[in-house]
């Protein structure tokens, strides 16, 4: 065979580089052979003994092995007569993610537990298009974020400029303003197309008694039957998220008088959570609708007195509200999930009281100060209760922070700035690939647990080892299609490596990496790591491929992040995303998976 070459130009003459042939590595060989007794062909019944004995896929029968084989050979030959593999036919299908993937791409867990016992996948000021200071709002960031299964969607209320009307836009900002009724129309729209989990949306109402009216019957007429609406003589337990298939759920914080008139308890809001600034204060259009157009790479400087930081004000109603004026009560009526504010004692805030449960907003800087200090009363918080975290408001750019700690303590909603990137987003992406990424994720049963002692979890414990993950890296492809020539490197083939990042429990935290294969754009690593894990059910595997560069910062080439808790056993095709969590077209990598 013609051996053939990539060119790359150097400044007077040109250099020649081979080009690397994709070939199975040598366990994939060694599988085809072991499977076909050394036949160079795998008919239905050898591949069932590879699905059943590498890839553990024990409920496979030969119908179901025959009419995969017939998929991917429909594929490759479309003109085929015997549904049998040759080794380049049995390879080209390990490299097909979406028949060999790694995770479950259905939704298995226990879906009729109360809604509390999951996570949700959760996004902060869903209507912003870009940063949190002087960014567009808009229903589009809304749409994206349920078609990728975003469960929690957050909007702001303010009036507008005549106070007839509400906006939905980011307070104290020069945020441009969305009209609300063009959000929930959009949610509408949208809710289900992804996942048939309700859609809950978290309310910080700045608004008057009158307009407060204007959002229920615009919520009733826009959703209709859609809206649930809790009754009265509903049990103390949240209903399922498979009773509330196809069901849209409003949160916020009960008007005053609701809480009066029913002794409810004053309960914590984040310390650092945005105070009103003077009575019948709103952001009004004249305020946010100038000078929009300037340089924000400073915008996380000398802003905090602009912001009032933190970000986040489930009590604005005061600001709106006139001695006397009261809440209609079917405004009252349609909110499905109260939210409960809290003051600065952070520890009564989080004790369990009796009746139905709330849900509870803090930031990250409260949530790290609950965790080092309360951290028993929060877990146990949380098995009756919802908290949400949020960033806290020095986070202009959008950025977000690690999530880890908060579903260590049970904190249902993560709130994430969806249309950011970074590598607490990408954890983000990794566990709500779980469950076939409907949204919800079933909190491990420990953290649901309480001992004899009311002994809870407690991350801050090392436990004896429970797993441990074999992981090897055999090979990547793709990127001499997804990537210019010289896109990595002007004068030669890129120089690519591989690091794994395990991130949970303290315990279980670490990083490996290969080695480096230079001029290569088909690079074949065969190495393999092991992971011993404590916690394996909150632990993530964050994958990161860079092209290492001696004279710069290394480029990135595609990351992946994969909850160890559904990782199917076996060789697997991994596909790779960019930095925002796109998936890249053609970006692969075969790797294995063995758990002991």
């Amino acid at each position: 065979m013609e051996d053939n070459y990539h060119y790359y130009k150097m400044i007077v003459f040109n250099r020649k580089f081979k080009i690397t042939e994709r070939k199975p590595p040598p366990d994939v060989t060694d599988a085809f052979s072991f499977c076909t007794d050394g036949d160079s062909q795998m008919s239905p019944d050898h591949f069932r003994r590879f699905l059943i004995e590498f890839q553990r896929q024990e409920h496979t029968t030969i119908d179901d092995a025959k009419r995969l084989m017939e998929l991917v050979l429909h594929r490759f030959r479309p003109n085929f007569t015997l549904c049998s593999f040759t080794l380049d036919d049995f390879f080209k299908y390990l490299f097909l993610d979406d028949l060999n993937c790694p995770i479950p791409s259905q939704v298995h867990h226990d879906m009729t537990a109360p809604l509390q016992h999951y996570f949700i996948y959760t996004g902060h000021n869903s209507y912003l298009t870009g940063n949190q200071f002087n960014s567009d709002c808009s229903e589009v960031p809304i749409i994206k974020a349920l078609r990728k299964g975003v469960r929690v969607i957050e909007l702001d209320l303010w009036p507008n400029s005549a106070k007839d009307g509400i906006h939905v836009l980011h307070g104290w900002t020069m945020t441009t303003p969305v009209r609300l009724s063009k959000c929930l129309k959009s949610i509408r729209e949208h809710a289900f197309v992804n996942s048939h989990y309700p859609v809950i949306i978290t309310l910080e109402d700045h608004l008057t008694p009158n307009l407060r009216t204007k959002v229920a019957a615009m919520a009733t007429e826009i959703f209709g039957d859609m809206l649930y609406c809790p009754k009265a003589g509903d049990n103390d337990e949240f209903p399922s998220p498979e009773e509330l298939k196809h069901r849209i759920i409003l949160s916020t914080k009960p008007p005053k008088e609701c809480l009066e008139s029913n002794k409810l308890e004053e309960e914590l809001i984040a310390e650092d959570e945005t105070p009103c600034v003077c009575e019948n204060a709103n952001p009004s259009d004249e305020t946010i609708g100038s000078n929009q157009e300037g340089n924000v790479s400073n915008l996380n400087q000398n802003l905090s007195e602009f912001l009032r930081i933190d970000s986040e004000d489930e009590d604005g109603e005061a600001a709106n509200e006139k001695p006397g004026q009261k809440t209609p009560r079917e405004y009252i009526q349609i909110i499905g999930i109260h939210a409960a504010k809290a003051n600065k004692e952070l520890r009564q805030a989080l004790e369990v009281g009796s009746g139905k449960g709330k849900r509870v907003s803090m930031s990250e800087q409260t949530l790290e100060k609950a965790a080092e200090d309360y951290g028993s009363d929060l877990v146990r918080f949380t098995q009756k209760n919802f908290v949400r975290v949020f960033p806290k408001g020095t986070r202009v750019t959008s950025s977000n922070f690690k999530p880890l700690l908060a579903w260590m303590h049970g904190a249902q909603m993560v709130a994430s700035n969806m249309q950011g990137y970074g590598k607490s987003l990408w954890m983000m992406h990794g566990m709500f690939r779980s469950n076939g990424g409907c949204g919800y994720v079933k909190k491990p049963d420990f953290l649901m647990r309480s001992g004899p002692n009311n002994e809870v979890f407690n991350p801050k414990v090392t436990l004896p080892v429970k797993k441990t993950l074999k992981v090897t890296v055999y090979m990547g492809d793709g990127w001499h299609m997804d990537f210019s020539q010289t896109h990595f490197d002007t004068f030669s083939p890129p120089d690519f490596y591989t690091k794994m990042y395990m991130v949970g429990v303290p315990a279980d935290v670490t990083k490996k990496k290969t080695k480096v294969i230079k001029n290569d754009w088909i690079p074949i690593w065969n190495e393999e790591f092991t992971f011993p894990l404590t916690v394996p059910e909150l632990a993530l595997l964050k994958i990161v491929v860079r092209e290492h560069d001696v004279s710069e910062k290394d480029d990135f080439a595609g990351q992946t992040c994969l909850p160890v808790s559904e990782l199917r056993s076996g060789i697997r095709s991994i596909p790779l995303h960019n930095k925002k969590g796109e998936k890249f077209e053609s970006v692969k990598l075969l790797m294995r998976f063995v758990f002991e």
